[in-house]
C-alpha cells in the first residue's frame, strides 16, 4: 500500500500543468529516444554535430571506442537514418566520416530537449531545498 501511495503522491508533482511545460502529460523519460538515447551513439551524435563532418579515427579517439564498437554503433545510427557515412580517400589513406542527417540533428534537438525537462523536474521538485 505504501508503494502506491508513494507513486501517487510522485506522480501529482509531475503533471502536465507544471512548470515543466511538457503538453502532452508524458513524463519526459517516456519521450526519450532509445536509438539516441543510448551513452555512445548520443556521444556520437554530438560530436558529429559539433565537427559537422568528423572523421571516424577521431569519434574512435574522442570516445575511447575499439573499432569495431564504433563501428556497431554507427551502423544502428545509419540505418535509423540519423547519419550518413562516407568513405573515401585522404591523399593514400582511407577514411570514413561521419556526418548528421536533417533527421539526426532533430533527433539530437529533441533528446536535449527531454533532458533539459527531466532536469527541470529534478531541480524544481526539491521544493524548500532549492530555495
Amino acid at each position: 500500500m505504501t508503494p502506491a501511495g508513494t507513486a501517487g503522491t510522485a506522480g501529482t508533482a509531475g503533471t502536465a500543468g507544471d512548470a515543466v511545460g511538457d503538453d502532452t502529460g508524458q513524463h519526459p523519460a517516456k519521450a526519450l529516444d532509445d536509438t539516441v538515447h543510448q551513452r555512445i551513439r548520443l556521444g556520437i551524435l554530438t560530436v558529429a554535430h559539433q565537427a559537422r563532418r568528423a572523421e571516424f579515427g577521431f569519434l574512435r579517439t574522442t570516445l575511447d571506442l575499439t573499432a569495431g564498437n564504433l563501428g556497431q554503433h554507427l551502423t544502428v545510427l545509419e540505418k535509423a537514418a540519423l547519419i550518413t557515412v562516407e568513405k573515401g580517400y585522404e591523399g593514400r589513406r582511407p577514411r570514413t566520416w561521419i556526418t548528421l542527417t536533417p533527421a539526426g540533428e532533430h533527433a539530437l534537438r529533441e533528446e536535449v530537449a527531454q533532458l533539459k525537462r527531466l532536469i527541470h523536474r529534478i531541480e524544481t521538485a526539491g521544493g524548500s531545498d532549492a530555495d
